[in-house]
């Protein structure tokens, strides 16, 4: 029985874990990511759609994406939707083809998005804490209804807590390493 809600735990921080890791890939850092458009979306035939979903979006170098549409009518939507986006990006359409180059990132920004990645990393780790809580919550439900003894709680909740040091070192392992991408020039 303790198995399983250590299992369960487990599991569930290492999906937090991963979830942690994709938030920090949609981070912009000044070099040219496809993921960097994910979260943004356009209307498609009444439908709101990311626009990797109906475009290709490439690296075409370190400071430039490049978006082509699968189809031509989709170009001014994906355009408007990276225009307001927050994410301070110009894209200039030639042709079927939309080159969107990154600017370089200024100091000032960098510090703003290392607070955005730390305010991530934290998220991600409070997720982490909550699955304890919720873990050792079960095991006291457990010992109230007479199925472990004190002795199996305590030794359940040792083991829930190291799972979630584990856990917690992998999200603080992903913020330091976002944080040196963004900082570097």
């Amino acid at each position: 029985m303790i198995d399983e809600i250590q299992k369960d735990a487990d599991a569930r921080m290492k999906k937090t874990v991963e979830s942690t890791h994709d938030a920090m890939t949609r981070i912009r850092t000044g070099r040219a990511s496809p993921a960097l458009l994910e979260q943004l979306t356009v209307d498609y035939y009444g439908t709101r759609t990311p626009i990797p979903q109906v475009a290709t979006v490439a690296v075409s170098d370190a400071r430039t994406l490049t978006v082509q549409p699968w189809e031509k009518n989709m170009l001014a939507p994906i355009e408007r939707a990276i225009l307001e986006s927050d994410l301070g990006l110009n894209p200039v359409t030639a042709g079927e083809t939309m080159r969107i180059p990154l600017p370089p990132m200024t100091e000032e920004r960098r510090i703003s998005m290392v607070k955005v990645v730390k305010g991530e990393g934290e998220d991600g780790k409070i997720a982490i804490r909550n699955i304890r809580r919720d873990a050792i919550q079960t095991v006291r439900e457990l010992l109230k209804e007479k199925e472990i003894t004190q002795d199996e709680e305590k030794q359940a909740e040792g083991e829930l807590q190291k799972i979630t040091d584990k856990y917690v070192a992998m999200v603080d392992e992903v913020v330091a390493e976002k944080e040196k991408e963004v900082m570097e020039v």
